[in-house]
C-alpha cells in the first residue's frame, strides 16, 4: 500500500493542475446537481419492528383522514387572577381568539374549547387546537406571523396565552455560525502549527472541498435516496473535522521530509506513502463505525450515518490526491519563512516538538503513576455515567422563557402532569365477533389498573373495525410511573386478544419515546461488537500487533464512559448548566449514547493510528520499543495535539446552537475527543506501551502468515528506495519498561 500510495502522491504533485482541475469540476457539478434536485423530504421518524410503530401504521390504514401530517399548535389561554374562562367575558375572549386563529393562512380547523371539552375544572384555562393544511416545514412566514398576531392581540386585558405545538416556530437552521466558528479556530491552529499561511490554508481549503462534495451530493440524492435535509448535519460535523487532520498529517509529513532535504516531489510521494496509508486505515475505521448505525435498524440514524460515512470516504480521497497536487503548487512555500532559509540538517533538527519528546520521555520513567491516575481520574469522571436516564427531546425541556414551555406548565398545572403525554392505543378489532364490544373491554381493563388520570371512549373507524382510545397517565411524560403504565397496559393485550379476538397495541409520543430507548438499548451491544471487532482486525493488520489494537479499544471505551459521565453532569444533572448554555436540565437525548460512540470511536481510532504507526514505523525500521515511542511522540505528538485542538474546536461551535441536541451532541464530541486525545492516547497509550516493551508488538506466528502485509509503516517502499537508514532485519534486545 505505502508503495502505491507514494507512486499516487508523486503523480498527483507532477499533474497538480489536472488534479486540482477534477476536483474543483467534481464540486461544481455536485453543487449544480444539488441546486437543481428536487427539495428532500421532510423528516420522518419510524421504528421498524416495534409496538409504537406497529400501530402508527395501523392508523395510518385505517384512519386514512388523520393521516394528514398537517403541522398543529395548541394555543393555550387562562383568565386573569379571580376570573374564570367559563365566565361571558372569558367566553367572549375565547370565541375573538377562536375566530382570529381560524383566519389565518393554511389554517385547516381549529377546535373550539367549549366545544372539545378543552376547559380545565377550575374553568381557569383552555385551550384550542389549531391544525394546518401543511406540515411545519412547508409552513409560510404569513400563517406563523398571523398566529402570533392572534395570541398577542388575546392577551389583553390581562389574560395569558402561551403556544405549543411544532407550528410556532421555524425549524432551526442547521450549519452556518457552528461552522465558520470551527474553521476559524482550525485556521489559527494551523497557522500556530506551521508558521505558514501556505501550509496552514491547505488542510481548510481541501476540507472545504471535500465537505462541499459531501453536502452537495447528499443534497442531489436526497429526493431519491429520501435523505431529509437534516441528514447532512452528521456529515457536516464529522466531514469538515477528518477532512481538516487527514490533510493536515499529510502536510505535516511532506514538511518533515523536506527537513531532511528531500526535493519536493519525493517528500510528497513519501509523505502519502506513509501518512497517507495512516489516513486510509484512520479512515476506514471511521466509516466502519459510522456505517455500523444501520445496525440499530432506525432508518434516520442509517441515513445520517451512510451519508456522513460517504463524505468521510471523499474526504480521504481529497487528502490522497488534491492534498499533494496543493502541494505541488506550494512547493517550498509550505514551510515556514525561517524553515526555507535554514539548511536541511538545521531544519531537521528544529522540527522536531521537544515537548512531545519530553513528554514521551518522562511518562517512559514513570509509567504507572501516569497510567493510574489517567485510568483514575477518567473512572471518577465517568461515574454519573451510571444515573443516566434516556428519552426524547419536548416542549417539557424548552427554556422556561419560551412559551412552548409556558404553554407546557400551563396545561400540566390545570389539567394534570399526565395531559402532556398521553397514549393512544389503537385496537385492531377486525378478527373480533363484536368490535365495540372488544373496544369497551380495552377501556375498562386500562381503567381498572387505577394508573390513569383518564381513559377516552373509542373512536371507530369508517369500517367500524378498528378503535382508538386516549390514555392520559397521572404522571409527566418521562416520569419512572409513565413508562411503567404503558407496560402494564402492554401486558394487558394477551389476555384482551384471548377474550375478545381483538388486538391492542400502545403508541403516542412517550410510548415511541420508551420503544425508541428500549431498541437502542438493544442495539447498544451488538453495535459495540461489530465496530470494535472490525476495527480491532483492521488495527491487528495496521500494527501486526495484538496487544496495540486491544489497548487501543479499551481506551476508547474509557474516554467514551468518561465523556457520558460528563454530558449526564452537565445536561442532566445541570452542573455548570450555565456556562454552557443548557436552559433546562433533563433527559438525555436517547440516541446519543451510541451515536456519540459511532463518531467518537472512528475519532479516537484516527489518533491511535496516527501517533502509533510512527511508532511502528521506527520500531520496524531498527529503533527499540522505548526509542520508538519517543520517535513517534517527537514527530507526531504535536501534529496528534493539532488536530485533536481543531476537531474540538470544530466540535465546541455546535454548542452555541439554539437546537438542544445538536448542542448535546457538539458537548460530548469534543469532551470526548479531548478526554481520548489528551488523556487516552497521550498518557495512557505510552505508558501501556512503557510497560509492555517489546511484547506491544507480539503476534503469534500463525496469525503473521494468515494476516496480509499492509506495509502501512513503509518499510517496502524504503527498501524499494533505497535508503540506507533502514536495516535489513533489525535486531532488539529483550527490553524493560522505562527503558
Amino acid at each position: 500500500m505505502a508503495t502505491f500510495l507514494y507512486r499516487l502522491g508523486r503523480r498527483a504533485f507532477r499533474r497538480r493542475g489536472l488534479v486540482a482541475l477534477l476536483w474543483v469540476a467534481i464540486l461544481v457539478g455536485a453543487g449544480a446537481a444539488s441546486s437543481v434536485a428536487p427539495a428532500p423530504p421532510e423528516d420522518s421518524f419510524s421504528m421498524p419492528g416495534t409496538e409504537s410503530q406497529k400501530a402508527f401504521d395501523l392508523l395510518d390504514e385505517q384512519f386514512p383522514a388523520a393521516g394528514a401530517e398537517g403541522a398543529t399548535a395548541r394555543v393555550v389561554i387562562r383568565a386573569p387572577e379571580g376570573g374564570k374562562i367559563s365566565d361571558p367575558a372569558g367566553k367572549e375572549r375565547v370565541e375573538e381568539l377562536v375566530t382570529a386563529l381560524g383566519a389565518g393562512p393554511q389554517v385547516s380547523s381549529v377546535d373550539d374549547p367549549f366545544k372539545a371539552n378543552a376547559v380545565s375544572e377550575d374553568g381557569t384555562t383552555a385551550y384550542a387546537s389549531v391544525t394546518y393544511e401543511v406540515n411545519a416545514m412547508e409552513l409560510t412566514d404569513e400563517a406563523r406571523d398571523a398566529l402570533t398576531a392572534a395570541t398577542d392581540e388575546a392577551r389583553e386585558g390581562g389574560y395569558t396565552v402561551e403556544t405549543g405545538g411544532d407550528a410556532v416556530v421555524a425549524e432551526t437552521e442547521m450549519g452556518g455560525t457552528a461552522e465558520l466558528i470551527g474553521i476559524g479556530v482550525a485556521a489559527v491552529v494551523l497557522l500556530l502549527t506551521f508558521g505558514s499561511l501556505v501550509a496552514a490554508g491547505m488542510p481548510l481549503l481541501s476540507a472545504i472541498i471535500g465537505v462541499g462534495i459531501g453536502i452537495s451530493a447528499i443534497g442531489a440524492l436526497g429526493s431519491t435516496l429520501e435523505l431529509s435535509a437534516t441528514t447532512s448535519t452528521l456529515a457536516m460535523m464529522i466531514g469538515l473535522a477528518v477532512a481538516i487532520d487527514y490533510a493536515l498529517f499529510i502536510v505535516s509529513r511532506y514538511r518533515a521530509e523536506i527537513a531532511e532535504g528531500r526535493a519536493p516531489e519525493e517528500a510528497a510521494g513519501r509523505a502519502v506513502g506513509t501518512a497517507g496509508s495512516a489516513v486510509v486505515f484512520a479512515g476506514l475505521t471511521v466509516v466502519v463505525a459510522l456505517a455500523g448505525l444501520a445496525i440499530v435498524n432506525i432508518p434516520i440514524l442509517t441515513k445520517m450515518g451512510l451519508a456522513a460515512a460517504g463524505t468521510v470516504g471523499i474526504a480521504v480521497l481529497i487528502a490522497l490526491t488534491l492534498t499533494p497536487a496543493l502541494l505541488g503548487f506550494a512547493g517550498k512555500r509550505a514551510l515556514s519563512r525561517k524553515d526555507r532559509k535554514a539548511s536541511a540538517g538545521a531544519r531537521a533538527a528544529a522540527g522536531k516538538p521537544k515537548l512531545g519528546t519530553r513528554w514521551a520521555r518522562f511518562v517512559q520513567r514513570r509509567p504507572v503513576t501516569v497510567l493510574l491516575t489517567a485510568v483514575l481520574g477518567l473512572g471518577v469522571i465517568a461515574v454519573p455515567a451510571a444515573g443516566m436516564q434516556l428519552g426524547l427531546p419536548d416542549e417539557g425541556s424548552s427554556a422556561p422563557d419560551t412559551t412552548q414551555r409556558k404553554a407546557y406548565d400551563m396545561l400540566s398545572e390545570s389539567f394534570g402532569a399526565g395531559f402532556n403525554g398521553p397514549f393512544m392505543i389503537a385496537v385492531d378489532a377486525r378478527d373480533a365477533d363484536d368490535p365495540k364490544a372488544a373496544a369497551e373491554t380495552v377501556g375498562e381493563r386500562i381503567t381498572d389498573l387505577g394508573k390513569a388520570a383518564a381513559v377516552t371512549p373509542a373512536t371507530f373507524n369508517e369500517e367500524g373495525d378498528t378503535a382508538v382510545l386516549t390514555v392520559v397517565p397521572r404522571t409527566g411524560p418521562s416520569d419512572a410511573a409513565t413508562e411503567s403504565l404503558v407496560h402494564d397496559i402492554r401486558s394487558l393485550s394477551g389476555g384482551i386478544k384471548a377474550d375478545t379476538g381483538a388486538t391492542m397495541l400502545v403508541t403516542g409520543a412517550t410510548a415511541m419515546t420508551i420503544d425508541f430507548s428500549q431498541t437502542l438499548d438493544d442495539a447498544l451491544i451488538p453495535y459495540l461488537a461489530l465496530v470494535v471487532g472490525l476495527a480491532f482486525l483492521l488495527l491487528m493488520l495496521v500494527f501486526r500487533s495484538v496487544l496495540v489494537p486491544l489497548k487501543a479499544a479499551l481506551g476508547f471505551l474509557l474516554s467514551v464512559a468518561a465523556a457520558l459521565g460528563a454530558v449526564v453532569a452537565v445536561f442532566q444533572w445541570g452542573w455548570l448548566a450555565d456556562v454552557f448554555g443548557v436552559d433546562q436540565p433533563g433527559p438525555i437525548m436517547s440516541m446519543m449514547p451510541i451515536f456519540m460512540i459511532g463518531v467518537v470511536f472512528g475519532l479516537a481510532m484516527d489518533y491511535e493510528v496516527f501517533l502509533v504507526t510512527r511508532m511502528r514505523e521506527a520500531y520496524v525500521h531498527g529503533q527499540s520499543a522505548g526509542e520508538s515511542v519517543t520517535t513517534g511522540f517527537t514527530h507526531g505528538g504535536r501534529v496528534v495535539a493539532a488536530a485533536a485542538i481543531i476537531m474540538i474546536s470544530v466540535f465546541s461551535g455546535f454548542i452555541l446552537e439554539n437546537d438542544a441536541m445538536i448542542k448535546m451532541m457538539g458537548f460530548g464530541l469534543a469532551i470526548a475527543v479531548l478526554f481520548d486525545a489528551f488523556v487516552v492516547r497521550m498518557a495512557i497509550v505510552p505508558a501501556v506501551l512503557a510497560l509492555l516493551g517489546t511484547k506491544a508488538w507480539w503476534l503469534p506466528k500463525w496469525l503473521d502468515r494468515i494476516l496480509p502485509n499492509v506495509d502501512v509503516e513503509g518499510e517496502k517502499l524504503h527498501r524499494e528506495l533505497g535508503d540506507t537508514t533502514v536495516p535489513p532485519e533489525p535486531t532488539r534486545e529483550p527490553e524493560t519498561a522505562g527503558v
